[in-house]
């Protein structure tokens, strides 16, 4: 869950995982740990047409999230560029 700046729907002022609970801390717009945000909309022909989710799950319910998945996350390692 995300909360923006009074008036703003751009600047995120705190983002909570809707999993735990956690907060994770913004500090001038730079947050302090990862985490993963979903904004999903939904087409035709599913149960949720028209309508869009949005959730935020911290880096450790992320793990707990793809622990569970039959078949695994894609990972690729990013290289810095010099």
């Amino acid at each position: 869950m995300r909360e923006y700046t009074e008036g703003t729907k751009t600047i995120v002022k705190k983002v909570i995982c809707n999993q735990c609970g956690k907060e994770i801390k913004i500090d001038d717009s730079t947050a302090s740990a990862e985490w993963l945000a979903v904004d999903k909309s939904w087409g035709y022909f599913s149960g949720k047409d028209g309508e869009t989710h949005s959730f935020d799950l911290c880096e450790e319910c992320y793990d707990k999230l793809i622990r569970g998945f039959v078949l695994p996350a894609t990972v690729e390692e990013q290289n810095e560029l010099l």
